[in-house]
């Protein structure tokens, strides 16, 4: 009886660690492409990685804005044109998960723009739904 529930443990901490390296994956690939998107251009595209909802929260360095239209309005008006947006690149420090639904994820952001190179940190919230991960927290700064 023993070994049957050692060997019952050790079959679902598996099935655990490969659910959880396919989600890490699955949310790496999301901002994978908000960056080949940025790059194009491409803020609609872009916006595709986060929750198209209300209930969006993006922190960035003039405070909250709630709403994923807002937050998309909030990045046209402050990168304007492709020579706006630049080239981003983003550096990935942590990806860890707080329950089979929802991530936590820490990284840095890099623009390199003709006239300038701004750069910061990010923590995101994402949470599966529907079965895609999708960002519906971001602080930026």
């Amino acid at each position: 009886m023993k070994t049957i529930l050692i060997l019952a443990f050790l079959i679902f901490s598996l099935e655990s660690f490969a659910q959880t390296a396919k989600d890490k994956q699955a949310i790496l690939s999301v901002l994978e492409n908000q960056r080949l998107n940025w790059n194009k251009g491409d803020l609609e595209a872009f916006m595709q990685g986060y929750v198209k909802s209300d209930s969006l929260l993006f922190v960035g360095s003039k405070g909250p804005t709630y709403g994923w239209q807002q937050t998309l309005d909030n990045y046209k008006k402050t990168y304007s044109g492709k020579a706006g947006m630049g080239q981003l690149t983003f550096g990935i420090k942590k990806v860890n998960f707080l329950n089979k639904d929802v991530a936590f994820v820490l990284g840095s952001w890099h623009l390199k723009r003709q006239q300038d190179e701004p750069q910061g940190y990010f923590t995101l919230l994402f949470k599966k739904l529907n079965g895609d991960w999708k960002i519906f927290v971001d602080h930026s700064s």
